[in-house]
Order: C-alpha cells, then structure tokens, then sequence
C-alpha cells in the first residue's frame, strides 16, 4: 500500500510503499502496538509510519557520525 506522511523535519510530504493492509493500520490507530500489528514490516517502514520520518531524514539528523 503507498502511504504519504508528512515529514516533521523537512515539511515535504514523503511516499512510501509499505506491505501493510487497511485493517492492520486502523487497529494500530485504534491503539494496539505497532509490532503486534505489523510484525513484518520493518523499523524504518515502522518508523515512517508513525512519525513520517524516512531513513535518509533519520540518518542525516540523527546520526552520530560527524
């Protein structure tokens, strides 16, 4: 499924293509755990999902390096 965040850090919105169901992202919004719900996805799909962060955004603010 293609999901559109938007990005806190860089205020662009950001699509990605995430192998996760309509069902799966309403009971995660209906409050269960994000792991329990999408057990396959991974961190950075996890991430975006729930903070419209994408990897290349995490890495290049976040990173220890430098």
């Amino acid at each position: 499924m293609q999901v559109t965040k938007l990005s806190p850090i860089s205020m662009k919105d950001h699509t990605r293509e995430i192998d996760v169901t309509q069902s799966q992202l309403d009971r995660w919004k209906a409050g269960e755990l994000i792991q329990n719900v999408m057990p396959s996805i991974s961190a950075d799909d996890r991430e975006f999902l729930m903070t419209g962060i994408t990897p290349e955004e995490w890495d290049a603010h976040f990173s220890d390096e430098g």
